[in-house]
């Protein structure tokens, strides 16, 4: 037997002396005429895969490639790839960076990205970070970055390819919804640091107003200490702004929900392949992230009748991921699990619909957006005239609906006494 050929016969022989053991418990377990193993199924698909990685092995014309750990790493990449674009296969090091959780290390551009439909698409940009600056906007489609095309490009490598060393630079092509021509712009890569709730205040008739832009660790302290300063303006009622929230922490979310429901009321729960896999969140949950926090906050205060939505339908990023560990320290990023709604809605690819639909145009958000973000002294610009021209419509509906609701409690009120 030549050197050559060992490899082939060795694979063989261990698939064999497997399937040969698998049918014996096979048969103890499934009892029944002619009724085909699982487990023997399985082996037999094995048998193939074997087969062709033999083959590759054999007869590939580059044979730096044909290592087993690359071939079998590559096959379960893209085994964990045809699955949905959350899953993936992380090597060794891929494991060991995730554990040591050097991601708050390193510099980012501060977009949460997602793939939908086979695009690599913005789900929202975090505030004051590169590409809010730089104006990239949710839906936004990133086709290329660092000149690499982001067709077929797996999102870990995607998102690992956004991140990188502070104060370097990574380029983003992106062509915008609506648009046919794609834009470059070069993003300078830095820590993403910054308050997650902003802009607390007082609009009129004890209406009061904050924004939520990401679910961090301090989230919940920081609407707490907001809800206690408009409570000391006599505080009737309440705008949550979540537009453009990327998402973040789960049980972030879930902190603040609880804040604005009555106590042991159903936030949100998860739901695997089994009824045994429901996990129900209605007090502080476990530290997972979540691009669909923003998401489970409105759901949560929707389906308990604690708040009325109004805006446009939100992503639809409801599902979980789980970091399975293997033996040789490499792991697999798994699916496990979806996020409902209290009422049982799914929140994955379909999103939170609002009760009260109030479109905005793209060029419009993005006025207001530079509105709100313009340092008091700023020098003249040649946006001014625009920026002060801009109305945001949709949170005078959300003003209007608050009085409406204040005016028929009110009534209400008066006719019972």
């Amino acid at each position: 037997m030549s050197p050559k050929t060992q490899p082939h016969h060795v694979a063989l022989l261990i698939v064999a002396l497997l399937l040969g053991g698998n049918l014996l418990v096979g048969a103890r377990v499934f009892n029944t005429a002619g009724q085909e193993s699982e487990k023997a199924a399985a082996f037999t698909h094995l048998h193939r895969f074997t087969t062709v990685l033999e083959q590759v092995r054999s007869y590939y014309v580059d044979t730096d490639k044909v290592g087993y750990s690359d071939l079998v790493e590559g096959a379960l990449g893209g085994m964990l790839q045809s699955l949905d674009p959350h899953s993936q296969f992380l090597n060794a090091d891929e494991h060991k960076e995730l554990q040591d959780d050097t991601a708050g290390q390193l510099g980012g551009v501060g977009v949460v990205v997602s793939y939908r439909e086979g695009t690599l698409l913005v789900v929202a940009p975090m505030e004051d970070t590169p590409a809010w600056r730089a104006g990239m906007m949710p839906g936004d489609i990133i086709t290329s970055i660092d000149g690499e095309s982001t067709l077929d490009m797996p999102l870990g490598s995607a998102i690992k390819t956004l991140r990188g060393a502070p104060g370097t630079v990574v380029s983003v092509g992106f062509v915008r919804e609506g648009e046919t021509e794609e834009r470059k712009i070069d993003l300078i890569r830095e820590i993403i640091d910054s308050p997650s709730v902003k802009d607390t205040r007082m609009l009129a008739d004890g209406i009061g107003y904050f924004r939520i832009t990401q679910f961090s660790e301090p989230t919940a302290d920081e609407v707490r200490s907001a809800l206690d300063t408009l409570l000391k303006q006599n505080l009737r009622a309440l705008v949550i702004d979540l537009r453009n929230n990327p998402g973040g922490l789960l049980n972030s979310a879930i902190d603040v929900s609880g804040m604005l429901l009555e106590h042991h009321k159903l936030v949100v729960f998860t739901q695997g392949r089994t009824p045994a896999s429901r996990k129900d969140y209605s007090a502080r949950g476990a530290r997972h992230l979540s691009a669909s926090a923003s998401e489970i906050l409105a759901g949560a205060l929707q389906d308990n009748h604690r708040a009325v939505l109004v805006g446009e339908r939100t992503f639809g990023k409801g599902s979980v991921q789980s970091i399975l560990p293997l033996e040789d320290g490499s792991a697999i990023r798994l699916t496990t699990a979806k996020y409902y709604t209290p009422s049982g809605r799914s929140i994955h690819n379909l999103g939170i619909d609002p009760d009260i639909q109030a479109p905005m145009s793209a060029d419009d958000w993005q006025l207001i957006q530079m509105k709100r973000a313009r340092p008091p002294n700023a020098p003249p610009s040649e946006f001014d005239a625009a920026m002060n021209a801009v109305v945001d419509t949709q949170l005078d509906r959300a003003v209007e609906v608050l009085r409406g609701v204040m005016l028929f409690n009110a009534r209400s009120a008066s006719a019972s006494r």
